[in-house]
This record gives C-alpha cells, structure tokens and sequence, in this order.
C-alpha cells in the first residue's frame, strides 16, 4: 500500500500488507469456545496469532492464528513473532455485516497510538502488532464469516526514500551478516525468545551490535544524523516491507524525528532451506523521517483486509469438508444439547449426562426408544442385553431393525442394535450381549450344563450392573426384572424402570439403599424400603423420603412365570404403538433430572409442596426386593428362586403371612347370615 503523496522528486515507500491465515483448528477452537464459553456473550475476547519471516519467495505475508489462539499463555511457535488481537465474535449474520468497522479500527489503533505516546510501545515492541478478527460462526452449517484487519497508523505525509531497497549482500560483506546473525541470536537468547519483531543496529565493517529500541537513547549517544532499525519482516517481496513496519515508523516520527534526519531500515528475513541458514536476502533501505508535531490526536488508521476478490469485504471458510467427520459428528450431536445450557438451563451439567454408562436390559421396542433419546441426550456409552432374534413385526415397532435383519433366523436383537447405534453415530461406544437373564419361578434344571450357564449369565449380568452408572429394565415380563432389580440394589446403582400395558405405562426409578442404612423387612420380595414413585400417563405418586422402593414393592405377590398358560396376546405386550415412544422418552428424561440432582440416585422423591425445600436442579423437581440373602448366599440364594415357585419369596419375605392373616380377617368379619 501505497503512502500519501509528497517530496516528488523521490520514490515513495509501498507496503506489503498481511494475509489473514486462519487454520481449521482456529474455526474448531471457536466452535467449542461458542457452544461452552461464549454462548450469547458478544463482548470482545483476547486472542493471539503469529507471523514467520523464513517464508520461501513468492509466498504472501501471513498471520497466522491456529488453536492456541484463544490460550494467551501458550507459547509463540519457534522463531515467530507474537501479534495481539481482539476476536469480536456475533451472535447472527445480521450483527456481522452491521458492525460498526470503522470503530472497531479506530478503537484498536487509539490503543497503538497511546502505547507510542505513553512509550509502552518501547518497552513492549508487541504493542504495535495489534488486530481484529471480526466473526460470525454458522455452526449449523459450519460456514464462517470473518474479516481481519491489522490497524496501521498513517503519518501526515508520505514516506519518500532516501536510497532504494537492496538486497542486504549488496551493502553488508559475509563477516558483516555472520555478525549480524550471532548478534540478532545472543540479544533473543537474553531476552529469552527466539524471534523480536524490533531491534536497534549499529555496525561498521568489523562489527555488528544490536539491541533493544528501550535502549536508543544509550544505543545512539553520539550520532545525531542516521540510525538503523531492524524489522522481523514476514514480507519476501525484493522492493517492498511488511506490514509491522508501517507503526514502527510512526513511533520512530513521533519519538526521533527531533534527533534523526533519516531512517536506515533492515527488513530482516531468515529463511532455512535444506539446513542452511540465510540471511542474504534481507533488503535494506533508508527512508527520509518526517517531522510529527507531538499531537494528542490519533492519526488516522488502515488495515481492513481485502476479500478473495480484491474489494472491501468480508471472508467466509466452509470447513465442514476439511473437518473430520467424527469430529463434525459429535460437534453437531452436542449442539441441541449446548444451545440448552445459552438461555433456557444455564446450569445444566452436560458432563453428568454425556459421561453416564447406561444399561439397557432389553433391545425391544422399549430399548430401541430409550436408546435413541440417550443419543439425544449425548450419551456415548450404552450397553444392550437381550437375548432374542429379530422378527418380521419388530422393525415397524423397533427404530434400530431394518427388514434386512429379519432374514433367515434374524440377527440377534443386542449385537444389531449396538451395530446400528454406531452407524448412527460413530462416536459411542454401543455393545451387546446375546444374554439371558434367569427368572423366578422359571427353573433351572439341575444338569451341569444348564446349571453353569445360569450361574455364568448371572456373573455376567452382575459385572454389567457393577461397571455401569444407571440400569434401564426394559424387558417384556415382570419376572425377568426380579434378578437385576436385586443385583443393581446390591451394588446401589440408579434404576429405571418402564412397562407398558395397552393404553397405560408406568415410568419410575428405584430407591437406593445408603451405605450406612439400615432397610425394613417390609413386604417387598425383592428391596428393603417403602413404596417407589411412579410416573405414568397421568399418575404421580409422590412420596417424600429417601426410602424409596422398586417396581415390586406395591405388589403383595411375588414374581412367577407369567407366560404359563396364557394365551399368545396374554404373553405379549400388546399396547398402543405411540406408548413405547413416550415411556421410553420419559425414562430417559428421569434419568437425567435425577443425575442433575445434588444427590444424584439418593434424591428424595419431590413433590410440588417441596419447591421452597428442595435444593434447586436445572430440570426441576425429580418424580419418583430381599437384599440380605442374596449378598449372603450369592448364587445358591438365586437358583431356589429361579426353581421354586413364587412362594419361596413370598414365604421369606412375609408376604405369605399377610395373605393367610387377611383371609383370617375376612372370615371373622363376616356375620352368620352371611356364612353358608
């Protein structure tokens, strides 16, 4: 760019300005800075980037701003020079393109002018090499708009050269460059980096010294008509200098213009190709210094960028091909669940969510429904357990089943739907067991190998529940739901339960047991504690207190085959096809505003009388068999309840007695009248 008019006897002074260089990982880095940090918060943010003076010819001068732009503290690259920048971030395209720019630029040069006045600019050279970074972030798409500018101050008149750019073996020897070169190494070995943007230069044919610009006045002592600068020059071009040049010159005309009739300019460019250092190729030109009155005003200031096309305008960047898809995946997997936490659940914890282990026991129409609406959620690790083949009526019910997996003997239902989970999306970690779980009153013959595969599939199901945080039971019959209802009551993890009926659903997590408490012998055949909360179409039953029970422990009969003898509509689940959906989506909610508590699985079970005591969660109020012998005798306990019939547990746990005292209340109430 070219300086206002002036002497026109002599050759003006034309700069090179920058090329903004904006890396993926800067775009990648804006993107989780937008969703977790900034959400609506337009406020200007500090951000750093860097240019290179070793650039092979041809190449335009960059600066640079990659992922560490955002951390202030972290290290410049090597041989590189720092550049400070102001990231003025947008919530909408319409907030981009109607920025004030003007403003922007002037407020950023006051800054450099002010650190020129102040004599900042001296001890911190970096001051000089500000800029603005104006964006818009389409992260739906991933397009983003952005403009840069690099604000450089203009001196009254134009720069006119004194003698022309020379290439610097036209005016130093090979002693004087090797001089320069130690001398330019041991200054940024002592100030503890490897580049400077600015040094002083003195020299003669013998020697070479450099040193701060903090110093000229010692520097100098004594010469009154010529000094040299040194600019870490990013710009390769034969005939002109680099951006960083242009403030230097208005703080050498402010400050040495009284002292120095002219400049003498060492554009220092440091290339290494092939192992060899050269230095060469550095021009180096004197340029005559104007006179500039000490006014308060700021000067006026350039430094927008051109676009693509060579006008005044911003730039936009797709990078959603240039990005790893998984990495593209995920960002866009989280964005719902981000743009909730910007307005509408500000403390929502996502991490809480995103990092729970949930078992689903049972792949059917139920597992299918809560597995989705946990990828919504963000959960990247779920676990199926089933031990059925895919038919032809599942796929119409069940979203993870395509016609496909009916074929021959149908794959099994725990494998296909952890195989279809990660082709939905790559980044969770689905698997499956092709299990079954041994129920009440469902026997286990004696031999030995049915007996150890009993025994093997209740140790699998154990180190499941052990190694998960929340267990969903999503099973077709009551009875398959006894064993890890106990076994998860045991190892006190969260439960939560759905069943269907026809037009009814009940949706409900289990009480946990704490480590220190002590449970009541109630009435229930599988969990010490009182009754559960449940949560169905239209019932809540909410009941205060940490005791909460399971889904068993509001039935005064113990779980059995409940297959046996029944007709086929009698063994399935026969229920509006719209209910699964909803209970399954229920489920999931649950759990989530009970990991959201404080108190995560051990919350009570609120009710709206309970808002002012309830500590708040960013969800709202959380709604809402025999332990002893089972920790005691392990899998000996278990294999008389799968052989017995239901009253082994009603006997062991009172239910029994409840039923003969209720029938012996029944007979004393009735009159003689009434007996036949």
């Amino acid at each position: 760019m070219a300086a206002a008019t002036g002497d026109p006897g002599l050759s003006k002074l034309q700069f090179a300005p920058f090329s903004s260089a904006l890396d993926v990982g800067f775009w990648h880095e804006l993107t989780q800075k937008k969703l977790n940090e900034y959400r609506l918060d337009e406020a200007p943010k500090d951000i750093k980037g860097y240019y290179y003076n070793g650039d092979s010819a041809g190449l335009p001068a960059r600066l640079t701003l990659e992922f560490s732009a955002f951390d202030m503290s972290a290290p410049t690259p090597a041989r590189c020079c720092p550049a400070l920048g102001t990231l003025y971030n947008t919530n909408t395209l319409e907030s981009f393109k109607t920025a004030d720019k003007k403003l922007l630029l002037e407020q950023t040069a006051n800054k450099i002018w002010e650190s020129i006045k102040s004599g900042a600019a001296l001890e911190d050279p970096v001051l000089l090499n500000k800029f603005l970074l104006l964006t818009f972030a389409d992260l739906k798409k991933y397009h983003f708009y952005y403009w840069f500018c690099y604000p450089a101050l203009c001196l009254p008149e134009s720069i006119p050269l004194i003698q022309g750019p020379v290439s610097l073996d036209q005016r130093f020897s090979p002693k004087q460059i090797e001089a320069l070169k130690r001398a330019y190494d041991d200054l940024c070995q002592r100030e503890g980096v490897t580049a400077l943007p600015y040094f002083l230069i003195k020299y003669d044919e013998n020697t070479v010294q450099v040193s701060l610009l903090k110093h000229y006045s010692d520097f100098f002592q004594g010469q009154r008509t010529k000094m040299t600068v040194g600019v870490y020059d990013p710009c390769n071009l034969a005939q002109y200098p680099g951006w960083p040049l242009r403030n230097l010159l208005v703080l050498a005309a402010h400050r040495w213009s009284s002292s120095f009739r002219s400049v003498e300019v060492l554009c220092f460019r440091d290339r290494t190709m092939q192992g060899l250092r050269d230095v060469a190729h550095s021009i180096i030109f004197e340029v005559k210094l104007p006179e500039m009155a000490f006014s308060p005003d700021c000067p006026k200031a350039v430094g927008w960028e051109k676009n693509q096309k060579g006008g005044m305008g911003p730039r936009m960047v797709n990078v959603s091909g240039c990005m790893d898809p998984k990495r593209l995946a995920e960002s866009s997997v989280d964005l719902n669940l981000k743009l909730m936490c910007w307005r509408l659940a500000p403390t929502l914890d996502l991490d809480k969510v995103v990092s729970a282990k949930c078992l689903l026991l049972g792949a059917g129409t139920l597992g299918c429904n809560v597995a989705r609406t946990l990828m919504g959620w963000g959960v990247r690790h779920i676990t199926f357990v089933d031990n059925a083949k895919i038919s032809y009526s599942n796929p119409v019910r069940q979203p993870l089943y395509e016609f496909e997996d009916c074929l021959g003997s149908g794959k099994p239902k725990a494998l296909a739907a952890a195989d279809r989970l990660q082709k939905i999306f790559p980044g969770v970690n689905a698997r499956g067991y092709n299990m079954s779980i041994p129920m009440p009153g469902h026997p286990v013959d004696f031999s030995s190998v049915t007996l150890e595969q009993a025994r093997s599939d209740v140790e699998q199901l154990e180190q499941l529940v052990g190694s998960h945080d929340v267990v969903f039971l999503l099973m077709d019959t009551r009875e398959s739901r006894w064993l890890p209802t106990v076994i998860a009551a045991s190892k006190r993890k969260l439960v939560i339960n759905a069943a269907l009926g026809f037009d009814t659903f009940v949706v409900m997590r289990h009480g946990l047991k704490r480590p220190k408490q002590q449970g009541a012998g109630d009435l229930c055949p599988s969990h010490p504690g009182g009754p559960a909360d449940l949560l169905g179409s239209s019932l809540f039953a909410n009941i205060p207190g940490y005791k909460l029970g399971c889904y068993f422990c509001n039935d005064v009969v113990a779980p059995g085959d409940s297959t046996r003898d029944r007709t086929l509509d009698q063994q399935c689940t026969v229920s509006r096809p719209g209910l699964a959906m909803l209970a399954g989506a229920l489920a999931v909610e649950l759990m989530v505003s009970v990991l959201q508590h404080p108190e995560g699985g051990y919350a009570i079970a609120s009710s709206s009388d309970d808002r002012m005591n309830e500590p708040p969660t960013s969800l709202g109020l959380v709604p809402h068999q025999v332990l002893d012998q089972y920790e005691q005798e392990g899998f000996g306990f278990l294999a008389k309840v799968f052989n017995s019939s239901h009253s082994f547990l009603e006997d062991l746990t009172g239910l029994t007695l409840l039923h003969q005292e209720t029938q012996a209340a029944e007979i004393w109430d009735m009159s003689d009248e009434e007996t036949v």
